[in-house]
């Protein structure tokens, strides 16, 4: 069996996330998406809500597992039996960081390698910092993440659960909001 780890923070999970979920179930026999602890990111969903959101949107997909892990993607990956990494490209500005990163990868362990897809070209503006940003200003998510998703969002902001440095399009510094 061909097991890909898709690996990121989905913070938080967006259709364009799972559009690539999806495609790269076309390809492999198995997709594990591997949600990251260990992120320098300041993330605005605590590691645990993350799960439980890509788990609950992707509890009908046959053939994908959703797990928390943390440490270097790649040995996780090869703990997993994973044999290759599959990213998604939206613009040539991601493609310049993930080869780099899929370089460094191919080093530390020879036998995964990394799979590049192309976004869908309807999810090419979208990111979890621009849907967070549009959200923390009462923006109508729907439709550009899942609908737990959406609701979890706005639950966050409306309690005011908002983390120090996440991004926004209001009265911010630099793009993030100065709490």
């Amino acid at each position: 069996m061909k097991t890909v780890l898709y690996p990121g923070t989905f913070d938080p999970l967006t259709n364009g996330h799972l559009s690539l979920i999806r495609r790269a179930g076309d390809v492999f026999d198995q997709v594990i998406v591997a949600v990251a602890d260990n992120t320098p990111k300041l993330p605005l969903f605590s590691h645990e809500e993350r799960v439980e959101m890509a788990r609950e949107a992707l509890k009908n997909k046959r053939r994908v597992i959703v797990e928390p892990f943390s440490g270097l993607t790649v040995e996780y990956a090869a703990r997993r039996g994973a044999c290759a990494l599959v990213r998604g490209l939206r613009a040539v500005s991601d493609f310049e960081y993930e080869f780099q990163l899929a370089l460094m990868n191919r080093r530390l362990q020879r036998r995964i390698q990394t799979v590049f897809l192309m976004t869908d070209y309807q999810w090419l503006f979208i990111s979890s910092t621009i849907v967070k940003a549009a959200a923390s200003q009462g923006a109508d998510v729907t439709g550009i993440v899942p609908d737990n998703v959406r609701l979890k969002l706005m639950e966050k902001y409306e309690k005011g659960e908002v983390r120090q440095g996440t991004p926004c399009l209001g009265p911010s510094y630099g793009g993030f909001r100065v709490s």
